[in-house]
């Protein structure tokens, strides 16, 4: 994320640039209308990981203490990149879906709202 300084004299090193994650890229993703988590999530990747590896086992490990997870249908979830609608191909890899350093991505689970529909 860059920095617009107000005043001249603004320095420092930039310490979250890819060279920085040993292979790695940063990934930020987040379920919307589900407050029970109240940022995205922040996960180094490989930009060759499978979408479908992403899918079938991070989101899981990140999401399955929510009560909804038991109906997520993720085949059938609305997906957003850096706030615009995009359809993920679960077969290609995630820099192949466009996914570079420091993307957001965030999907949507029609019909699950939160815990008693909170954010309904």
């Amino acid at each position: 994320m860059s920095v617009i300084a107000l005043k001249e004299g603004y320095t420092g090193e930039i310490r979250d640039r890819i060279e920085n994650f040993h292979g790695k890229q940063l990934l930020f993703v987040g379920w919307e209308d589900h407050l029970m988590f109240c940022a995205p999530h922040c996960i180094p990747v490989e930009a060759s990981t499978p979408f479908r590896a992403l899918v079938d086992d991070l989101l899981p490990a990140m999401y399955a203490a929510h009560p909804d997870w038991s109906s997520v249908e993720l085949n059938a979830a609305e997906w957003f990149r850096s706030g615009e609608a995009f359809t993920p191909d679960f077969d290609k890899t995630i820099g192949e879906n466009g996914l570079g350093h420091k993307a957001v991505i965030r999907f949507r689970t029609p019909g699950l709202n939160g815990i008693d529909g909170s954010c309904s």
